[in-house]
């Protein structure tokens, strides 16, 4: 081989290696500190009036309980707000899990319905028994497993 056929596959090779290692260490810090949020558009203006929530139907589920695992007995309460759960400082229910991701899912309303979505977490996201790729709708007790940890929909 030539020497400039040399030289390119090295700079080839040095090129694709440092692309991997930018890769890993951009997961590395996605991982520990959270992926990046977009700046809020109400951030610089005046806080808006709040909302009035529709008053809740009977029967209907109010808060979300952690019903086994190393966060037992952690609640949020469901007001309309979508819930993030995950280990991530931003999450309503915070999870020491080492099987949950910083971002793992979130839980939220729509009409009258409270569904769950999986945001592309490592281990997945599981109703009942089965592992969920989109959002699902959850019923009343209805128990969703996030690493070592369950939790339901509860009134």
């Amino acid at each position: 081989m030539s020497e400039l056929t040399l030289l390119l596959i090295r700079f080839g090779y040095l090129a694709i290696l440092w692309i991997f290692v930018l890769a890993a260490v951009s997961v590395v810090r996605a991982d520990m500190f959270g992926a990046r949020m977009p700046a809020a558009a109400g951030a610089t203006k005046a806080k808006k009036a709040p909302k009035q929530q529709p008053p809740k139907r009977r029967g209907a589920p109010t808060h979300v309980l952690v019903v086994q695992g190393a966060n037992s007995g952690e609640r949020a309460e469901l007001d309309g707000r979508p819930i993030l759960i995950g280990r991530g400082s931003d999450a309503a229910i915070r999870l020491d899990d080492d099987y949950v991701s910083t971002r793992h899912a979130r839980i939220a309303q729509s009409g009258d319905q409270w569904f769950v979505e999986d945001l592309g977490s490592t281990n997945g996201t599981y109703v009942g028994s089965a592992r969920i790729s989109q959002p699902t709708t959850l019923t009343l007790g209805a128990q969703v497993r996030i690493g070592k940890t369950i939790l339901e929909l509860r009134k």
